[in-house]
């Protein structure tokens, strides 16, 4: 399992989909989209998406049965315990990050932060499962899972807002980035991997407007977003289709060609 997103674009002929949630190396359909002259993304904006798609997680997670913590998600092998656990995770990057020195100068964007290294490698991708499932197995009960996913959050919060709209960190990875771009891709992990639980917990999608109109912006660009409103899809149905969680049936493939639409692919 791997929680990034691919480097390429990706449209209706970019390869098989992988319905287990993990991440495709991506066949390129259309140019490679670099986003260099990308602008920073906007600091509140993301903040308030990040507040809000995590509010409404937590809301969902609050009072599950313990039946409903073990059902398995498409995430393989995650749980829906586990994969909360890896949101958790993905999250807690932050605070050590804002305590580390700032880089000079950002380097690179929310879309080259996907770009093909160690991080998509087996071995990174084996420590990713058992970080979240360490986390998960971490509190002593799923009341203190679904408060330790909302004091993380929280503290997140918290703690951006604290900051300047120009302040840049560094990954673990190594990529010195703006804050609000590192923020974005973060809001991509809460608001993907909220539609993988909810669609294992059997519920409607509770992906909030803001994050699901950041999420587009990022993988379509600003650009597309016009022409991608023509699909007359809701964003939930938009974001299962383009992470490859539900494959494009004949007819949505070439609606999306006659568009010329091309997207980043989500795993």
């Amino acid at each position: 399992m791997s929680d990034e997103i691919t480097r390429e674009f990706g449209g209706p002929d970019r390869g098989a989909d992988r319905r287990d949630g993990t991440v495709r190396d991506g066949a390129v359909s259309g140019e490679r989209r670099t986003d260099r002259g990308r602008r920073g993304a906007d600091h509140d904006r993301v903040l308030e998406a990040f507040r809000l798609e995590c509010g409404a997680l937590g809301d969902a997670v609050t009072g599950l049965s313990e039946a409903e913590w073990n059902l398995p998600t498409r995430c393989a092998p995650w749980t829906v315990r586990e994969l909360l656990g890896h949101v958790c995770v993905v999250i807690d990057w932050l605070p050590a990050m804002l305590d580390a020195p700032a880089p000079g100068a950002a380097e690179i964007t929310a879309v080259e932060y996907y770009r093909p290294d160690d991080r998509f490698s087996p071995r990174t991708n084996g420590k990713r499962i058992a970080l979240a499932q360490d986390r998960a197995a971490g509190p002593a009960d799923d009341a203190a899972l679904a408060e330790d996913f909302a004091t993380t959050w929280r503290r997140v919060d918290r703690l951006c807002r604290a900051q300047p709209a120009g302040r840049t960190v560094r990954t673990r990875h190594g990529d010195a980035m703006l804050l609000s771009e590192f923020l974005l891709t973060r809001v991509v992990e809460v608001a993907v991997h909220g539609i993988d639980l909810a669609d294992a917990l059997g519920h409607e999608a509770w992906l909030t407007p803001a994050a699901g109109d950041a999420v587009t912006e990022l993988l379509l660009g600003a650009e597309q977003t016009t022409a991608a409103d023509k699909l007359e899809w809701n964003r939930p149905h938009f974001l299962r289709k383009a992470t490859g969680r539900e494959p494009l049936d004949e007819a949505e493939a070439a609606q999306i060609e006659r568009l010329g639409l091309r997207w980043l692919a989500l795993g």
